[in-house]
């Protein structure tokens, strides 16, 4: 609750400065793909800009008059988030109504346009439906909601579809792949431009001990965190089935693997590695995005995982696709991951981008997965 009042407090400094700004503050502002971030703060000693793209926290220029400045390199077409330090107090930029939820803290955001950085922005194209599902789960029992995607056109017709399970990192919930990770958006363009089969996308909550996103629990108000006790007890895994029968009985869908695809990003990751080795008649798919792959528990459903691989192998595996930034703090996993499967001739589709664990790369990564399905 602590947690929860500072957040407020943050936010309510943050309404009180944007209303006491001058007229003809727009920030950030973006052109030539560079970005221009301005903030008012006539009493702070110092202002801080943290975003995605800096190796570390750069200090912004003070001006005479209370405003602060910052003006980017050049920057790649791609999706940014930031926030601001304003004598140690981080917030989302005040003077922009772009703002988004990452575990517990809120971010300003933006998109340098261009290339695939296109997809992520509404397009005048037909629009998906996205749905929030609740479905009873008897292993964890309890009610759980799950987001579900469904193409322009589900509701006016009778055919069936496939499905992809997307599954979200450690500290997101089933919101974060279709707010942070433009996954709706890039699902709309991408069938529209005919490079994406329709299909239905499934994101549900893949924290064992969290029924939803916050604010959406039966329990109320309660600490956002982004480490969850039981992130790795295999509870959610072994639950997977109960998501897999709520969709095939509530949704027009193929129910056979080769119309099946899961995949997901770090701790979804981790999640779709394991369950598609443990359910290898189940998806003829794969994708692991900047994936956690070494167990994080010694239970059973991790171990004994060379079977299991030969036996997913053998299945009616389609596509088994890995890709991780070139710095990002699990490469070494992937590496031994590759070298587990290359000793067993397990094929598999590796591709590697430059950046870290961060959103644009995933982003990126479905851009290039969807296309593949199916």
């Amino acid at each position: 609750m602590k947690h929860l009042l500072n957040i407020f407090f943050v936010l309510l400094c943050a309404v009180c400065v944007s209303a006491s700004y001058a007229d003809g503050l727009v920030s950030p502002r973006i052109h030539n793909n560079i970005v221009e971030i301005e903030t008012f703060a006539p009493n702070a000693q110092e202002v801080l800009l943290c975003g995605d793209w800096l190796a570390s926290p750069v200090s912004m220029r003070a001006g005479d008059d209370g405003r602060w400045f910052y003006t980017s390199e050049v920057l790649l077409p791609g999706f940014y988030t930031y926030t601001l330090r304003v004598d140690g107090v981080t917030m989302a930029d005040p003077a922009s109504p772009y703002v988004i939820r990452n575990v517990e803290q809120l971010y300003t955001y933006f998109i340098i346009e261009g290339a695939h950085a296109d997809n992520y922005q509404v397009q005048d194209v037909p629009h998906g439906t996205v749905s929030m599902c609740w479905y009873r789960s008897s292993l964890m029992d309890s009610n759980r909601r799950m987001m579900v995607y469904t193409p322009a056109g589900y509701e006016d017709s009778n055919v069936s579809y496939p499905v992809l399970y997307l599954l979200h990192g450690m500290g997101g919930d089933e919101t974060a792949w279709n707010e942070l990770g433009r996954a709706t958006y890039i699902l709309d363009n991408l069938i529209a431009q005919g490079l994406a089969k329709p299909m239905i996308v499934v994101m549900p909550n893949g924290n064992a001990m969290q029924q939803s996103s916050p604010s959406y629990t039966a329990t109320g108000v309660e600490r956002v965190e982004f480490r969850l006790p039981d992130s790795y007890n295999a509870e959610f895994e072994q639950g997977f089935a109960e998501i897999i029968h709520y969709i095939d009985t509530h949704y027009r869908t193929y129910t056979d693997a080769p119309h099946r695809a899961i995949a997901g990003l770090s701790m979804g990751g981790y999640h779709s590695h394991y369950i598609s080795a443990n359910m290898p008649h189940t998806f003829s798919y794969v994708g692991l995005f900047s994936p956690a792959v070494d167990a994080r528990a010694q239970l059973e459903y991790y171990g004994n995982m060379d079977a299991k691989l030969q036996l997913l192998k053998d299945a009616d595996l389609r596509l088994y696709w890995i890709a991780i930034g070139e710095t990002d703090f699990l490469y070494d996993e992937v590496v031994r991951l590759r070298k587990r499967l290359d000793a067993k001739h397990f094929p598999y589709t590796y591709f590697e981008s430059a950046g870290g664990h961060v959103w644009s790369n995933w982003q990126y990564y479905l851009t290039l997965f969807l296309p593949m399905l199916f």
